[in-house]
């Protein structure tokens, strides 16, 4: 007990001592299902993220940068049936936080620098709806049967440029399942069989003080 004191009053310690900063972000989120399958096809669509971080450097190339994030994921599946499909629309609105590992070396006008970003996040609405063609012809709405809770991890790559504007790229995974099936409606059930969660690509603008 008292080692893992003394490495928690260091490591304390040596985020006092070296360069703090708190920021804004906000950028494009491309995202799509995992875990679709034939004759299914997902479709990636375009939504956003916004928030703020905070950014402590931690010596020899290495930050911590926590964020919390408002977070729009989602997916448009596809059910192909004959002539006309059956599209399932998901949209999730996450309050997100999510704590970023970045290691990269200092070129003085710039950063480059890689991280890894495990994160957890809250579901405080959204979108889920099942119909037939993209109409309301048949429109079920099982927003019920997604799970409130998220978590997943992102890994990417990007560019500090005067230690102030930071420009990312991620590839992110939720992990988990994104529905309980037991509360989707019996009969549509066999639709979300193969469904699993939200993964894709983000592309981040950050500013820091």
């Amino acid at each position: 007990m008292k080692k893992l004191f003394v490495i928690a009053t260091l490591f304390a310690s040596m985020v006092v001592a070296n360069a703090q900063q708190l920021g804004v972000t906000g950028g494009l989120t491309l995202s799509k299902m995992n875990g679709v399958t034939n004759p299914k096809e997902t479709k990636a669509v375009v939504l956003y993220s916004a928030g703020v971080l905070y950014k402590a450097d931690l010596g020899a190339g290495f930050a911590i940068q926590p964020e919390l994030l408002w977070q729009v994921k989602g997916a448009d599946v596809q059910e192909n049936t004959g002539a006309l499909d059956n599209v399932i629309v998901s949209r999730s609105n996450n309050v997100e936080l999510g704590l970023g590992l970045q290691w990269g070396p200092d070129l003085l006008a710039f950063r480059p620098y890689l991280f890894v970003e495990p994160y957890l996040g809250y579901s405080l609405g959204g979108k889920e709806t099942y119909a037939l063609a993209n109409t309301d012809v048949g429109k079920k709405d099982f927003s019920s049967a997604r799970n409130k809770l998220e978590y997943g991890v992102g890994a990417g790559l990007g560019v500090e440029i005067a230690s102030h504007v930071q420009i990312s790229c991620q590839l992110f995974r939720n992990m988990g399942p994104l529905y309980n099936k037991e509360k989707v409606q019996e009969s549509y059930r066999s639709s979300y069989d193969h469904l699993k969660n939200y993964q894709g690509m983000k592309i981040n603008l950050a500013i820091l003080f």
